[in-house]
């Protein structure tokens, strides 16, 4: 088993634990993926924890290869009917290795940028190490797999101010790298984690 899985399987379980007892009202916050809740948000983790690359392929020539609707599709048979049955779900998917095509760090990476696209927004606050996260930072920016990311930092000087990273050239955007993989993936909340000439220029491409 790649040694990387062990890394997801502790996210997800941290994960979960943070999850544990929040109330229904707060199940439905908004979280950083617009037009869906940190209860969707967490439904999605646990689709994308039980396709392997038949199943997912098989969904997505059944949507005409339209993948935003495989992942509206997939997400819906996931969610369940309670918030306590959605967590049960995907509590049951934490030492899963199952996943569609793809590196095991583009699952790490989207494991730790949904897990923040839910703490976030809860106000829930989780340390990953360093290491973890400068691994995730040098995928991204390298990659526009499953989602944007290489194509968006394009002309930026990207450096992290809490550990190794940095890339490009350009003006440059500062901060921590947590800070810098949400933002390299999309999400502007992060942006005000950041300093530096290129914040607003990556601002707007979020």
């Amino acid at each position: 088993m790649n040694p990387l899985w062990k890394t997801v399987h502790a996210e997800r379980a941290a994960l979960a634990a943070d999850l544990a007892g929040l109330d229904d009202q707060r199940w439905r916050t908004p979280s950083l993926c617009e037009g869906l809740t940190v209860r969707e948000v967490l439904a999605h983790m646990t689709a994308g924890a039980s396709l392997d690359p038949w199943r997912w392929m098989a969904g997505v020539i059944r949507c005409r290869f339209d993948f935003d609707r495989q992942v509206a599709m997939r997400l819906a048979e996931h969610l369940g009917d309670t918030p306590r049955e959605t967590l049960e779900r995907f509590e049951r998917v934490v030492t899963s290795t199952t996943s569609p095509p793809g590196p095991v760090v583009t699952w790490l990476g989207e494991t730790l940028v949904h897990a923040q696209d839910i703490r976030r927004p809860l106000g829930i606050e989780h340390d990953v190490p360093i290491e973890v996260l400068t691994r995730v930072a040098e995928y991204h920016r390298g990659s526009d797999l499953v989602v944007l990311a290489k194509g968006r930092i394009g002309g930026l000087r990207l450096t992290a101010t809490d550990g190794p990273f940095a890339t490009g050239s350009g003006p440059e955007v500062k901060g921590p790298t947590l800070a810098l993989i949400m933002a390299m993936t999309g999400r502007s909340a992060y942006c005000d984690d950041l300093t530096g000439e290129g914040v607003a220029e990556l601002r707007g491409r979020c």
